[in-house]
């Protein structure tokens, strides 16, 4: 599905990062580069290290060796939040169920006082139509399903027009349905905005959908990347299994 366009987004580049939790070693010396306006997907198994990345390239943790650059410059120099902004779209959606869809979306605005009233207002109606959900300013989180809370998480992303957003497993605890539109929407807004997006996923579906360049991590390293033709090429013995599992227990009579 990936296209090649002029973007707003941001370059992103990781090199030599390292994390290790009580001596055990999570991310063992990583490097790859995030191309801006790219879709880039970080695949692989449960434990393998894909959620630990996400925070390190948010700041939510710092590494113990090796740096990330957003645009050239480093992602905990000074002043890089006020030149660049980032929105992460958390595996849970992570909605505040005592605030309404409007208030959950423009909740870092007007906390922040960055517009007044009515321009967020404009802007929860507009992201809101972007995910496919007008008019649901006034609901609460407990009326939405999984999937349109999934939207909801995105919108709240929009609000603050990032130049990157990350998604840390986007389809988990959906049905197969929601999931496709959760992958739709993902690559839509990419169209749309030309924001650069990493997604962190083990959705196999997700990841061949929507990727321009695919990620395969497994124990803290990452194997390969490419292309979806290029993973599905691999004749790396780990790829293979992981890409080609089926559920195929046999029911006996």
């Amino acid at each position: 599905m990936g296209t090649s366009h002029t973007s707003s987004g941001v370059r992103v580049t990781v090199t030599g990062l390292r994390k290790s939790y009580d001596g055990v070693p999570i991310l063992k010396g990583l490097d790859f580069e995030v191309a801006p306006g790219e879709i880039f997907v970080v695949m692989g198994p449960s434990g393998s290290g894909k959620s630990v990345l996400l925070k390190h390239v948010i700041g939510l943790e710092s590494p113990d060796e090796g740096q990330i650059l957003i645009d050239g410059e480093p992602i905990d120099g000074e002043h890089i939040a006020d030149k660049y902004r980032m929105a992460m779209v958390f595996q849970s959606g992570a909605l505040l169920n005592s605030l309404t869809v409007g208030e959950n979306i423009g909740l870092y605005l007007s906390e922040h006082r960055l517009k007044t009233e009515d321009e967020i207002a404009r802007i929860v109606a507009e992201k809101l139509q972007l995910v496919g959900l007008e008019k649901l300013e006034n609901r609460f989180p407990s009326e939405l399903s999984g999937g349109m809370k999934k939207r909801v998480a995105i919108a709240r992303a929009l609000a603050v027009e990032p130049q990157l957003i990350l998604y840390d497993e986007p389809t988990s605890e959906l049905d197969p349905l929601s999931a496709i539109n959760i992958g739709e929407e993902i690559y839509n807004l990419n169209q749309r905005i030309h924001v650069t997006s990493i997604v962190v996923t083990h959705d196999r579906d997700l990841a061949f959908g929507v990727a321009d360049r695919i990620a395969i991590m497994h124990q803290g390293e990452i194997l390969f990347i490419g292309t979806p033709d290029q993973i599905r090429a691999s004749d790396i013995p780990v790829i293979r299994e992981f890409i080609t599992a089926d559920f195929n227990l046999k029911k006996h009579a």
